[in-house]
């Protein structure tokens, strides 16, 4: 047997040797593997930090951008046949009655005040969702994470997300569909803002009242998310400048491209989840105690399948200028912050 040759048992030895952790042989190497790893730490979850408010910035203006289309998708969702013809009725019919600012902006004050962590949230749990499929998973030499990696770190971050969502987005589209009713002579409406709709809500039901709908938001925003993120990537990728010899990455994106890859998210976003969103507007608008499941049959009773897509043209037109808005915001912010603090 030749010299060069191992034996079965210094093979295994060999495999469980190369199995164990490292194991400092000096005190100077010991300090210097806790140095990086502080710094690794350190880098996480500054990376983590950047990203929540970078998110929460880009949610203020997709709400300032969105919410008119928003308005007009949740009142199409939850109005009786026949109230309006379309989007544009919608927005006429507010306008006249309340004038331009409360008509196409009733129900904002929830979003703006629930989208700053909503959205911060969202990123950071998308950023700590690459950190884990960085970890548990293999990854490209380069870096890069593929098409259902991105997925999986989208959809990890509606969990922590669906906490803040529910009950703010309960609160909003009670507020405007109680817009929309007919109040007689010296009637005031029911609710007189978000933390009134909040109070009655919990004297009402408690706590659970208020996260009505939980359920069936976490089932439109984690399949949602996945697509959201999945789809953003994919288009900055493609719209990435390129060396034509390598087919490597030659130059930045431009803010015009991540406006359009924003744009593309958003639509990507929504046309698999849509159905979903108008059970939950339901669900969340409906009075007494109601169910998922007697709210899909009372929907499909109403106008079969098609009655789980009032709204959805307005909701695509939503999905364009307000994604666009919001990921424009999340790279200006992170560009500033780089600016600031590299």
């Amino acid at each position: 047997m030749s010299s060069t040759t191992s034996s079965p048992g210094a093979k295994i030895q060999q495999a469980v040797t190369d199995k164990l952790p490292h194991l400092p042989e000096t005190k100077e190497e010991l300090k210097a593997e806790i140095k990086a790893e502080a710094k690794a730490a350190a880098s996480a979850g500054a990376s983590q930090l950047r990203s929540f408010v970078a998110g929460g910035f880009g949610g203020v203006c997709a709400v300032v951008v969105g919410h008119p289309f928003d308005l007009a998708k949740v009142r199409l969702q939850t109005a009786e046949k026949g109230v309006y013809t379309g989007a544009i009725d919608v927005v006429k019919k507010s306008i006249a009655k309340d004038g331009l600012r409360r008509g196409l902006y009733a129900g904002v004050s929830a979003p703006l005040v629930g989208v700053t962590p909503m959205f911060a949230v969202s990123f950071w749990g998308y950023d700590l969702g690459k950190q884990i499929v960085r970890a548990t998973s293999t990854v490209a030499p380069d870096g890069n994470l593929s098409i259902a990696q991105i997925s999986a770190a989208g959809f990890f971050s509606a969990i922590p997300m669906t906490a803040i969502t529910a009950p703010f987005e309960r609160v909003k589209v009670i507020l405007q569909v109680q817009g929309q009713q007919k109040l007689a002579p010296g009637e005031k409406p029911k609710y007189s803002g978000g933390m009134d709709v909040v109070r009655q809500l919990y004297k009402e039901g408690g706590v659970r009242s208020v996260f009505r709908g939980s359920v069936a938001t976490l089932a439109r925003d984690g399949p949602g998310s996945a697509a959201y993120f999945a789809a953003y990537e994919y288009i900055k990728k493609a719209l990435t400048p390129k060396d034509p010899v390598t087919g490597e990455a030659s130059g930045k994106l431009s803010l015009g491209a991540i406006t359009v890859a924003g744009a593309g998210a958003g639509v990507a976003m929504w046309i698999p989840v849509f159905p979903i969103d108008t059970v939950k507007s339901r669900l969340q608008t409906a009075e007494g105690n109601v169910t998922i499941g007697g709210v899909v049959k009372q929907l499909y009773r109403a106008g079969g399948y098609k009655a789980f897509f009032p709204g959805f043209a307005p909701a695509l037109a939503r999905a364009v200028p307000a994604n666009a808005a919001t990921f424009l915001g999340v790279e200006l912010a992170h560009q500033a912050m780089n600016k600031a603090f590299n």
